[in-house]
């Protein structure tokens, strides 16, 4: 088995043991849990320090995870995620699969489709449930780019630390972030 499978299998074991790891997202490092178990969720957010009123993205790997979190799919979905420039995170309403810390006040969850990431699709796809991304600082801090501006704190703190794409020195950016409007359009909230 080579190192790259390895490192999947690790971060899934992880997260079936309800645990929060550290890993390389399509955008920048993240801390992460299955986004079905509320104690991981509950965990995640102690160790970030974050306010219970601030939602989290979901990972999803297809549109057919998509539609599990979402109360309703867009139906322009399949072209929204072929045209996509850039990661982009969907912010639609929320459904019941979900732990209810993730969702925002006003009932909605940021769901990303990560088909184009390698190592996230994998990890998503193997373990059957959407995967929490937050980015893996202490709110308010600095969000890390890459693993060498990932705060010694967090390392410490979380159950498991992937160890894929460590040596990247190219600061990767945040996703874009649409709201996706009642008629179909979006609403673009971070470009």
């Amino acid at each position: 088995m080579n190192r790259f499978q390895q490192e999947v299998d690790a971060a899934v074991d992880a997260l079936l043991l309800q645990q929060v790891i550290l890993y390389p997202t399509d955008t920048v490092w993240g801390l992460g849990c299955d986004a079905e178990v509320p104690r991981a969720v509950e965990q995640l957010y102690k160790l970030k320090k974050r306010p219970p009123e601030k939602g989290c993205i979901v990972l999803v790997a297809d549109e057919t995870m998509f539609a599990r979190y979402a109360e309703q799919v867009p139906a322009n979905l399949t072209e929204l995620l072929a045209t996509q420039q850039k990661p982009t995170t969907y912010v639609v309403s929320g459904s019941r699969h979900l732990a209810p810390a993730l969702l925002a006040p006003d009932g909605t969850i940021g769901l990303r489709v990560v088909r184009d990431d390698e190592f996230t699709y994998k990890v998503v796809r193997r373990l059957g449930h959407g995967l929490v991304s937050t980015s893996a600082n202490i709110s308010g801090e600095p969000t890390p780019g890459i693993f060498a501006e990932v705060s010694p704190a967090i390392i410490r703190a979380v159950d498991y630390v992937v160890e894929w794409r460590q040596q990247e020195t190219t600061p990767a950016a945040p996703s874009r972030v649409v709201r996706v409007l009642a008629d179909g359009g979006l609403e673009v909230l971070r470009d």
